[in-house]
């Protein structure tokens, strides 16, 4: 899943999730296909619309979705494709707390059973679903591990929050 929307916002909600099961189906190639022999796939869309909390928006023009449900309609697409590793960078940017809290939920459960790779920089989602934290600057990793010990790691605090020195600095 992509920091940026990567939807189809023409398509509706049902017919971009098609699109991955088409994918995954092999019919990449195929450019013709009744609505009956999508409608093959339509059990499957169901699903996974249901285990993102999208159920019932199967009309709905993903262009028109709010922020948090497009985001919601990609993890759909993501797992369309039975991936063995999710990778997700940022998932939860430019959302307010309401959407970031939906996000982290719908992570943790599509997550059960399989690894993920996540960037992200909010701290407070990365607090609640990581496992292992891996903290890079500059391209190199700078720490790792639990989230109480890579947030008080006094590198890390210098690296993203400047010295005690510069800070006392900044208020004089």
């Amino acid at each position: 899943s992509f920091q940026i929307s990567a939807v189809f916002p023409q398509l509706t909600v049902l017919e971009n999730v098609r699109v991955a099961l088409q994918r995954k189906a092999g019919w990449v190639h195929q450019f013709w296909c009744s609505e009956r022999g999508l409608a093959r796939l339509d059990g499957r869309v169901a699903q996974l619309l249901a285990e993102v909390g999208l159920d019932g928006q199967q009309g709905r023009l993903a262009g028109d979705l709010p922020y948090g449900s497009k985001r919601a309609l990609e993890i759909a697409t993501t797992l369309a494709t039975e991936p063995e590793l999710m990778l997700l960078d940022e998932p939860t940017q430019g959302m307010g707390a309401e959407d970031i809290a939906r996000v982290v939920e719908l992570v943790r459960r599509v997550a059960r059973g399989r690894p993920v790779l996540m960037v992200e920089h909010n701290m407070s989602a990365v607090a609640d679903l990581a496992d292992t934290i891996t903290v890079l600057q500059h391209g190199k990793v700078l720490s790792e591990g639990s989230y109480e010990t890579v947030s008080r790691d006094p590198r890390v605090l210098e690296a993203y929050m400047g010295s005690q020195a510069s800070l006392e600095g900044a208020h004089a």
